[in-house]
Protein backbone atom coordinates (compact mmCIF):
# COMPACT_ATOMS: atom_id res chain seq x y z
CA UNK A 1 0.00 0.00 0.00
CA UNK A 2 1.45 3.36 -1.03
CA UNK A 3 1.02 6.63 0.86
CA UNK A 4 -1.84 7.86 -1.30
CA UNK A 5 -3.83 4.64 -0.82
CA UNK A 6 -3.22 4.77 2.91
CA UNK A 7 -4.32 8.42 3.09
CA UNK A 8 -7.42 7.57 1.09
CA UNK A 9 -8.28 4.66 3.40
CA UNK A 10 -7.84 6.77 6.55
CA UNK A 11 -9.81 9.61 4.96
CA UNK A 12 -12.70 7.25 4.20
CA UNK A 13 -12.70 6.14 7.84
CA UNK A 14 -12.58 9.74 9.06
CA UNK A 15 -15.55 10.67 6.83
CA UNK A 16 -17.53 7.63 7.97
CA UNK A 17 -17.46 5.86 4.60
CA UNK A 18 -15.42 2.91 5.92
CA UNK A 19 -15.80 1.11 9.24
CA UNK A 20 -13.00 0.35 11.69
CA UNK A 21 -13.01 -3.39 10.98
CA UNK A 22 -12.33 -2.75 7.28
CA UNK A 23 -9.46 -0.41 8.12
CA UNK A 24 -7.95 -2.92 10.56
CA UNK A 25 -8.26 -5.72 8.00
CA UNK A 26 -6.33 -3.62 5.49
CA UNK A 27 -3.67 -2.57 7.98
CA UNK A 28 -3.24 -6.13 9.20
CA UNK A 29 -1.49 -7.15 5.98
CA UNK A 30 0.72 -4.05 5.78
CA UNK A 31 3.93 -5.60 7.19
CA UNK A 32 4.01 -8.40 4.60
CA UNK A 33 1.92 -11.01 2.82
CA UNK A 34 3.20 -14.55 3.32
CA UNK A 35 2.79 -16.66 0.17
CA UNK A 36 5.09 -19.39 1.57
CA UNK A 37 7.42 -19.13 -1.46
CA UNK A 38 7.60 -15.33 -1.07
CA UNK A 39 7.01 -12.73 1.62
CA UNK A 40 5.78 -9.56 -0.05
CA UNK A 41 7.03 -6.40 1.67
CA UNK A 42 3.94 -4.18 1.76
CA UNK A 43 5.79 -1.51 3.74
CA UNK A 44 8.38 -1.00 0.98
CA UNK A 45 6.42 1.74 -0.77
CA UNK A 46 5.74 3.61 2.48
CA UNK A 47 9.45 3.55 3.33
CA UNK A 48 11.03 4.21 -0.06
CA UNK A 49 8.25 5.61 -2.25
CA UNK A 50 8.18 2.68 -4.68
CA UNK A 51 6.74 -0.85 -4.36
CA UNK A 52 8.91 -3.94 -4.13
CA UNK A 53 10.33 -4.92 -7.53
CA UNK A 54 10.06 -8.55 -8.67
CA UNK A 55 13.27 -10.16 -9.91
CA UNK A 56 11.74 -12.77 -12.22
CA UNK A 57 14.79 -14.77 -13.33
CA UNK A 58 14.83 -18.05 -11.43
CA UNK A 59 11.14 -17.83 -10.49
CA UNK A 60 8.42 -19.93 -12.06
CA UNK A 61 5.59 -18.27 -13.97
CA UNK A 62 3.11 -19.32 -11.28
CA UNK A 63 5.28 -17.72 -8.60
CA UNK A 64 5.54 -14.45 -10.52
CA UNK A 65 1.79 -14.41 -11.20
CA UNK A 66 1.01 -15.14 -7.55
CA UNK A 67 3.24 -12.30 -6.35
CA UNK A 68 1.84 -9.82 -8.89
CA UNK A 69 -1.80 -10.63 -8.16
CA UNK A 70 -1.22 -10.22 -4.43
CA UNK A 71 0.65 -6.93 -4.92
CA UNK A 72 -2.08 -5.64 -7.23
CA UNK A 73 -4.44 -5.38 -4.28
CA UNK A 74 -2.40 -2.34 -3.19
CA UNK A 75 -0.33 -1.22 -6.18
CA UNK A 76 -0.25 -0.39 -9.87
CA UNK A 77 2.91 -0.03 -12.02
CA UNK A 78 4.38 -3.18 -10.51
CA UNK A 79 7.77 -3.85 -12.06
CA UNK A 80 9.15 -7.27 -12.98
CA UNK A 81 12.79 -7.42 -14.13
CA UNK A 82 14.82 -9.94 -16.13
CA UNK A 83 11.77 -11.38 -17.90
CA UNK A 84 12.56 -13.37 -21.04
CA UNK A 85 10.18 -13.12 -24.04
CA UNK A 86 9.11 -16.73 -23.43
CA UNK A 87 8.31 -16.06 -19.77
CA UNK A 88 6.37 -12.93 -20.70
CA UNK A 89 4.26 -14.85 -23.23
CA UNK A 90 3.25 -17.28 -20.49
CA UNK A 91 2.68 -14.57 -17.89
CA UNK A 92 0.45 -12.62 -20.27
CA UNK A 93 -1.91 -15.59 -20.45
CA UNK A 94 -2.60 -15.05 -16.73
CA UNK A 95 -2.34 -11.24 -16.49
CA UNK A 96 -3.45 -9.30 -19.55
CA UNK A 97 -3.00 -5.81 -18.07
CA UNK A 98 0.74 -5.55 -18.55
CA UNK A 99 3.31 -3.99 -20.85
CA UNK A 100 6.56 -5.63 -21.96
CA UNK A 101 9.75 -3.70 -22.73
CA UNK A 102 11.65 -6.37 -24.61
CA UNK A 103 15.04 -4.65 -24.85
CA UNK A 104 15.03 -3.99 -21.09
CA UNK A 105 13.39 -7.36 -20.30
CA UNK A 106 11.07 -5.51 -17.93
CA UNK A 107 7.32 -6.03 -17.50
CA UNK A 108 5.08 -3.36 -16.00
CA UNK A 109 1.98 -4.91 -14.49
CA UNK A 110 -1.13 -2.74 -14.34
CA UNK A 111 0.69 0.21 -15.97
CA UNK A 112 -0.82 3.62 -15.29
CA UNK A 113 0.24 7.19 -16.16
CA UNK A 114 3.10 8.45 -13.97
CA UNK A 115 4.02 12.05 -13.23
CA UNK A 116 7.67 12.53 -14.17
CA UNK A 117 10.02 15.13 -12.71
CA UNK A 118 13.61 16.29 -13.11
CA UNK A 119 15.98 14.92 -15.69
CA UNK A 120 18.23 11.86 -15.90
CA UNK A 121 20.54 11.39 -18.88
CA UNK A 122 21.44 7.85 -19.94
CA UNK A 123 24.61 7.76 -22.04
CA UNK A 124 25.34 4.46 -23.78
CA UNK A 125 28.65 3.59 -25.45
CA UNK A 126 27.56 1.12 -28.12
CA UNK A 127 24.45 -0.41 -29.65
CA UNK A 128 25.25 -3.74 -28.00
CA UNK A 129 24.98 -2.02 -24.60
CA UNK A 130 21.42 -0.84 -25.24
CA UNK A 131 19.65 -3.68 -23.33
CA UNK A 132 21.40 -2.62 -20.11
CA UNK A 133 20.74 1.04 -20.90
CA UNK A 134 17.07 0.35 -21.50
CA UNK A 135 16.82 -1.48 -18.17
CA UNK A 136 18.12 1.70 -16.53
CA UNK A 137 15.81 3.94 -18.55
CA UNK A 138 12.60 1.99 -17.97
CA UNK A 139 13.41 1.65 -14.27
CA UNK A 140 13.98 5.38 -13.89
CA UNK A 141 10.90 6.31 -15.92
CA UNK A 142 8.68 3.96 -13.94
CA UNK A 143 9.96 5.56 -10.74
CA UNK A 144 8.78 8.96 -11.97
CA UNK A 145 11.78 10.54 -13.69
CA UNK A 146 12.21 12.21 -17.06
CA UNK A 147 14.90 10.37 -19.03
CA UNK A 148 16.90 11.42 -22.10
CA UNK A 149 18.66 8.72 -24.12
CA UNK A 150 22.03 9.19 -25.83
CA UNK A 151 23.05 5.95 -27.54
CA UNK A 152 26.12 4.84 -29.50
CA UNK A 153 28.35 7.68 -28.32
CA UNK A 154 31.41 5.69 -27.24
CA UNK A 155 34.94 7.04 -26.91
CA UNK A 156 36.03 5.77 -30.33
CA UNK A 157 34.14 8.73 -31.80
CA UNK A 158 34.02 11.50 -29.20
CA UNK A 159 32.36 13.95 -31.60
CA UNK A 160 29.17 11.87 -31.23
CA UNK A 161 29.18 12.41 -27.46
CA UNK A 162 29.98 16.12 -27.73
CA UNK A 163 27.01 16.57 -30.06
CA UNK A 164 24.74 15.41 -27.20
CA UNK A 165 26.29 17.53 -24.45
CA UNK A 166 23.73 20.34 -24.59
CA UNK A 167 20.99 17.90 -23.58
CA UNK A 168 23.17 15.96 -21.14
CA UNK A 169 24.00 19.21 -19.28
CA UNK A 170 20.31 19.57 -18.36
CA UNK A 171 20.36 16.37 -16.27
CA UNK A 172 20.60 16.20 -12.48
CA UNK A 173 22.44 12.88 -12.76
CA UNK A 174 24.00 10.91 -15.62
CA UNK A 175 24.06 7.13 -16.05
CA UNK A 176 26.91 5.92 -18.28
CA UNK A 177 26.66 2.43 -19.79
CA UNK A 178 29.80 0.96 -21.37
CA UNK A 179 31.50 -2.35 -22.01
CA UNK A 180 34.91 -3.04 -23.57
CA UNK A 181 37.35 -0.88 -21.53
CA UNK A 182 34.59 1.24 -19.94
CA UNK A 183 36.37 4.55 -20.55
CA UNK A 184 33.20 6.48 -21.30
CA UNK A 185 32.38 6.95 -17.61
CA UNK A 186 35.62 8.88 -17.03
CA UNK A 187 35.07 11.02 -20.10
CA UNK A 188 31.52 11.97 -19.06
CA UNK A 189 32.68 12.49 -15.48
CA UNK A 190 35.09 15.12 -16.76
CA UNK A 191 32.36 16.95 -18.70
CA UNK A 192 29.49 17.36 -16.24
CA UNK A 193 28.98 18.94 -12.82
CA UNK A 194 26.53 16.32 -11.54
CA UNK A 195 26.88 12.76 -10.18
CA UNK A 196 27.79 10.10 -12.74
CA UNK A 197 26.78 6.47 -12.26
CA UNK A 198 28.89 4.04 -14.24
CA UNK A 199 27.40 0.72 -15.38
CA UNK A 200 29.99 -1.69 -16.79
CA UNK A 201 28.55 -4.22 -19.20
CA UNK A 202 29.65 -7.72 -20.14
CA UNK A 203 29.97 -6.65 -23.79
CA UNK A 204 33.48 -7.00 -25.23
CA UNK A 205 36.12 -9.33 -26.60
CA UNK A 206 37.95 -11.98 -24.60
CA UNK A 207 40.25 -9.75 -22.55
CA UNK A 208 37.27 -7.76 -21.27
CA UNK A 209 36.61 -10.79 -19.02
CA UNK A 210 32.82 -10.53 -19.16
CA UNK A 211 32.77 -6.94 -17.92
CA UNK A 212 35.54 -7.15 -15.32
CA UNK A 213 37.79 -4.85 -17.40
CA UNK A 214 35.08 -2.19 -17.67
CA UNK A 215 34.24 -2.56 -13.97
CA UNK A 216 37.86 -2.02 -12.88
CA UNK A 217 38.27 0.88 -15.30
CA UNK A 218 35.22 2.65 -13.88
CA UNK A 219 36.25 1.95 -10.29
CA UNK A 220 39.65 3.48 -11.07
CA UNK A 221 38.16 6.46 -12.87
CA UNK A 222 40.39 9.55 -12.89
CA UNK A 223 37.26 11.74 -12.96
CA UNK A 224 35.85 12.63 -9.55
CA UNK A 225 32.14 12.18 -8.90
CA UNK A 226 31.86 8.77 -10.61
CA UNK A 227 30.21 5.94 -8.70
CA UNK A 228 29.84 2.41 -10.07
CA UNK A 229 27.21 -0.32 -9.85
CA UNK A 230 27.66 -3.99 -10.70
CA UNK A 231 28.16 -5.43 -14.18
CA UNK A 232 25.00 -5.21 -16.34
CA UNK A 233 23.07 -3.71 -13.41
CA UNK A 234 20.97 -1.18 -15.28
CA UNK A 235 18.19 -1.62 -12.74
CA UNK A 236 20.43 -0.63 -9.84
CA UNK A 237 21.69 2.42 -11.71
CA UNK A 238 18.14 3.50 -12.51
CA UNK A 239 17.16 3.24 -8.84
CA UNK A 240 20.20 5.20 -7.65
CA UNK A 241 19.71 7.88 -10.30
CA UNK A 242 16.06 8.22 -9.30
CA UNK A 243 17.00 8.90 -5.68
CA UNK A 244 19.55 11.54 -6.71
CA UNK A 245 17.19 13.20 -9.19
CA UNK A 246 14.32 13.36 -6.69
CA UNK A 247 16.62 14.96 -4.10
CA UNK A 248 17.75 17.52 -6.67
CA UNK A 249 14.15 18.36 -7.62
CA UNK A 250 13.19 18.62 -3.95
CA UNK A 251 16.11 20.97 -3.33
CA UNK A 252 15.08 23.21 -6.22
CA UNK A 253 11.51 23.45 -4.89
CA UNK A 254 12.46 24.38 -1.31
Amino acid sequence: MDKENLKQLLGQFKDGHTDLDTVLAKLKTLPFDNLEFAKIDNHRCLRTGFPEVIYCAGKTVSQVVGIVKTMSQNHTNIMGTRVSPDMFARIQLEIEDCRYHEAAQIVLFYPRPIEKVGQIAVVCAGTSDIPVAEEACITAETMGNEVSRHYDVGVAGLHRLLASCEEIYKANVVIVIAGMEGALASVVGGLVAVPVIGVPTSIGYGASFGGIAALLSMLNSCASGVSVVNIDNGFGAGCQASLINKLAVKGLRT
